[in-house]
């Protein structure tokens, strides 16, 4: 196949693939190179991006993909999502969030950082395709581990779980942290007046007996 031919060829294969598809088959459909089907992916998203097309072509889950601009993410959650029922829920993400972040990790570690049970929610995330088991604990009774998947990695558009944010954007940073330690302070009773009660004790009709 002519060497023009690629950029033509690769569009028309990610167009009727159903998952990313690796540098390394592309290269193989086509006749050409990994590196070559790299760089002309890279040229080709920079192509897209620079034309303000509504997709673009992106690296996922170790292959690449065309999806949908992310400007244009209101119009196409006005057509997918009207009227879903089908998303995941609180408990189910959060479950999620504690495998992407702690994976391999077993059920009752993720309990344990849950605090309630997630049998159930674990199920869910595997009939999703969204975690799988990864491996076995060496420890007693040998338990199951989770991790994610490539469908995971795929729904949320990165090519590895290290793209994730870091853990420490979601929490405040230090000084914050003292801010709020010094708004929470419980002041003593005896520093909520300007002078200081009296002292002595009270006699029977409420007056102070200085003693």
């Amino acid at each position: 196949m002519a060497e023009d031919h690629l950029p033509a060829a690769v569009e028309a294969i990610l167009l009727v693939a159903e998952e990313p598809l690796s540098p390394e088959l592309l290269a193989q459909l086509v006749g050409s190179t990994p590196l070559e089907i790299e760089a002309l992916c890279g040229d080709l998203a920079a192509q897209y991006e620079a034309e303000g097309r509504g997709f673009v072509l992106k690296r996922v889950a170790g292959g690449y993909r065309y999806q949908t601009a992310p400007e244009q993410t209101p119009y196409v959650e006005r057509y997918v999502l009207e009227g879903q029922s089908s998303r995941l829920s609180a408990a189910a993400l959060e479950t999620l969030a504690v495998v992407a972040y702690k994976q391999p990790v077993s059920r009752n570690q993720i309990a344990s950082i849950r605090g309630v049970n997630v049998d159930g929610v674990v199920r869910t995330l595997q009939v999703r395709g969204y975690i799988d088991e990864v491996a076995r604990d060496p420890g007693p009774g040998q338990a199951v581990l989770y991790g994610t998947t490539p469908a995971f990695l795929e729904r949320m558009g990165i090519d590895s779980v290290s793209a994730l944010a870091p853990l420490g954007e979601f929490f405040p940073a230090a000084e914050v942290v003292e801010a709020l330690e010094r708004g929470l302070h419980v002041v003593p009773e005896d520093e909520l007046f300007d002078d200081p009660p009296p002292t002595g004790e009270i006699d029977e009709t409420g007056g102070v007996d200085g003693g």
